[in-house]
C-alpha cells in the first residue's frame, strides 16, 4: 500500500492588501483558496474523526433550546488530537490572522468545530469576544467551510462595520441576542452582508466584535461542517471578566491566570 504524505500547513500565503483594508473597514472578509483540495480531504477526514469521537451532544433536536439547536459545538480539539492541534497551530493560518490585525505575533485562544445538522437552527446574532476577558481588540476568528456551502447549509452573516463600535450589549448567544441585536443592527443601520457560496478551504475572518449570525441548515441530508480557530494579538493580558462566560473562560480557555497576567497560559501558545 503507497503511504501518502499527509500535507503540513507551514507554508504561508500574502495577503493581498485591498483584502486587509476591506477587513480592518467591514470587521470581516472572505479569503480564498487558504487550503488546497489534498490538504482540505486530509484534514476533514482528521476533524470529523475527532468530533464523531468528542462530540457530547445526544439529545433530539426538538429537546435542544436555541443555541443547542444552532450547530454541534466541539472545543479546543487540538489539546486532545495531535493530528487536529497540526490543523488549529498551522503557521499558514495564523500569518494570515497577524496580518489582517496588524501584529508581528498571534496566540491561540481556542478552536472550535462548529458542524450544523440538517434541520439545525439558526444562530443568533451575537458578538464573539462578549465571552472574552481580553484587554486588546486585536482578535479574530477564522471559520472555515470542510466542504462547499451555500447560504441553505448556514452561511455566516455579518453586520459590516459593526466592530467599530465595539462592545453592544451583554447578552450571550440566545433568542434575546437575536432580538435586541438585530434591533441594535437596524437602529446602527449595519449593512448585512454575506457570501452566497464558499468552498471548502475558503475562509472567512472577522474581528471579536463583529456582529454574525447564520441560518438554520435547511438541507434535509447535509451536515455543514465548519472549523474555527480563534487568535489574538501576542502581548495582551487578561482583564476582570464582566459576566460569568468571561469567567469561566479565564479558567478553561486561559489556564486560570488572573486579571492583570499576561495571557500566556499553556493553552495559548503563539502560532506566529
Amino acid at each position: 500500500m503507497i503511504q501518502t504524505e499527509k500535507p503540513m500547513l507551514n507554508g504561508t500565503i500574502n495577503v493581498d492588501a485591498e483584502l486587509i483594508n476591506d477587513f480592518r473597514q467591514q470587521g470581516h472578509v472572505l479569503i480564498k483558496n487558504i487550503l488546497q483540495a489534498d490538504e482540505v480531504a486530509h484534514y476533514r477526514d482528521v476533524i470529523n474523526k475527532a468530533v464523531n469521537r468528542y462530540n457530547t451532544e445526544t439529545r433530539a433536536m426538538q429537546d435542544r433550546d436555541t443555541y443547542g439547536k444552532a450547530f454541534l459545538q466541539i472545543m479546543n480539539l487540538w489539546e486532545v488530537d495531535d493530528n487536529v492541534k497540526e490543523f488549529t497551530l498551522a503557521k499558514r493560518f495564523a500569518k494570515i490572522a497577524a496580518d489582517l490585525l496588524g501584529v508581528d505575533h498571534v496566540r491561540i485562544y481556542h478552536d472550535q468545530a462548529l458542524f450544523k445538522e440538517a434541520g439545525g437552527g439558526f444562530t443568533p446574532w451575537h458578538q464573539d469576544q462578549y465571552y472574552w476577558p481580553l484587554d486588546t481588540n486585536k482578535t479574530v476568528t477564522m471559520w472555515m467551510p470542510l466542504m462547499d456551502i451555500d447560504v441553505e447549509l448556514g452561511m455566516l452573516t455579518f453586520a459590516s462595520g459593526s466592530h467599530l463600535d465595539g462592545f453592544a450589549e451583554n447578552i450571550p448567544i440566545s433568542d434575546e441576542s437575536e432580538t435586541s441585536l438585530q434591533k441594535h443592527i437596524r437602529e446602527k443601520n449595519y449593512p448585512i452582508t454575506r457570501a452566497e457560496t464558499m468552498q471548502a478551504g475558503d475562509a472567512t475572518w472577522h474581528y471579536g466584535w463583529t456582529l454574525h449570525n447564520a441560518p438554520g441548515n435547511s438541507s434535509a441530508d447535509t451536515t455543514r461542517e465548519v472549523m474555527t480557530i480563534i487568535y489574538y494579538a501576542d502581548g495582551a493580558h487578561v482583564t476582570e471578566p464582566q459576566n460569568k462566560h468571561q469567567e469561566n473562560d479565564r479558567h478553561r480557555w486561559l489556564g486560570g491566570l488572573n486579571p492583570g497576567d499576561a495571557a500566556q497560559s499553556h493553552l495559548n501558545p503563539l502560532a506566529y
